[in-house]
């Protein structure tokens, strides 16, 4: 499991990225994010549940790791 700091992954060096949640998937946990710069992404949501839209999260290599 990849650990963050400073929004920086200690594993890996790469960067988080805060999105909003656009639409959930509860039954395959997952959501469709948006990042500031319009980009959207299907994100695994399972380590940060519950999650509404709405919510920003900070996401690392397709998942969610903690609320904004």
């Amino acid at each position: 499991r990849h650990r963050m700091t400073s929004c920086h992954c200690i594993t890996c060096s790469d960067e988080g990225t805060p999105m909003t949640v656009v639409r959930i998937d509860a039954e395959r946990a997952l959501a469709l994010c948006e990042s500031e710069d319009g980009a959207r992404a299907s994100v695994e949501i399972a380590l940060v549940e519950p999650v509404a839209d709405g919510d920003r999260l900070l996401v690392h290599a397709g998942t969610a790791l903690v609320h904004l």
